[in-house]
């Protein structure tokens, strides 16, 4: 599956924060810097990679470029990644969300897909409760599901994750944004795995979504092919 692991971050000489130049809001009393790595640290553990951040500081009159760790640290962009362990509770399980973000990971990295799932929807449950169903942190957590549905094979959760996911962030980020195509893209792909039977009642719903998401001219060529697989004419 496609993922964004690189980002731009934008710090105004008043401390106002834009992260690939969405909004973000600084709580009072807190450095910018430190809500880019809260906000980034939960994809480094969805995927257990490094994400690299490039940062323009307009207080300092800097640019560098620096990567969030999985573990929620940040290094200098280029150094070779460490690989801690994930600290555990009392009772030998990761003790927080980033933590038991990242131990789910690696269960679907070693294809434990059972236990990967229900400790993804445990974290996308909390998520949700907490920040919101459109929160980005839980969007994150959602794509990890979603992604944990495409590789074990659950392409029509996949197909209707992605669809979502595609539709909030365009909600979130407005047109023309990287995380949206990538959405659509995904949920595309995902639906072409479907059997004839599963996949024709989220067709409407997938064609929709992309005519929405993007100019018809950009998805003309998947939508073709999505009338193709239906047996329906082309215009």
């Amino acid at each position: 599956m496609n993922t964004s692991t690189r980002y731009q971050v934008h710090i105004s000489r008043d401390g106002q924060l834009h992260i690939d130049n969405e909004p973000h809001v600084v709580p009072d009393g807190v450095d910018p810097s430190q809500v880019v790595v809260q906000v980034l640290h939960i994809e480094a553990a969805g995927s257990a990679q490094p994400v690299l951040v490039q940062v323009q500081d307009e207080r300092t009159a800097t640019r560098f470029d620096m990567q969030v760790m999985p573990d929620g640290t940040t290094q200098a962009a280029g150094t070779p990644p460490a690989a801690p362990l994930p600290a555990t509770s009392a009772t030998g399980q990761p003790s927080s969300l980033y933590e038991r973000l990242a131990a789910a990971q690696a269960a679907g990295r070693a294809h434990d897909f059972d236990t990967a799932i229900v400790a993804a929807d445990d974290i996308l449950q909390q998520l949700t409760a907490e920040q919101g169903d459109t929160a980005a942190a839980t969007l994150e957590a959602a794509q990890f599901r979603a992604d944990l549905a495409y590789l074990s094979g659950e392409f029509t959760f996949a197909t209707a994750s992605w669809t979502w996911l595609a539709l909030a962030w365009f909600d979130r980020l407005g047109p023309g944004k990287r995380r949206t195509q990538i959405a659509a893209q995904n949920a595309a792909q995902a639906w072409m795995h479907l059997p004839p039977h599963e996949a024709g009642p989220l067709a409407a719903d997938l064609v929709n979504m992309l005519m929405e998401v993007a100019a018809p001219e950009r998805t003309a060529t998947i939508r073709a092919q999505i009338a193709q697989r239906l047996g329906q004419p082309t215009n």
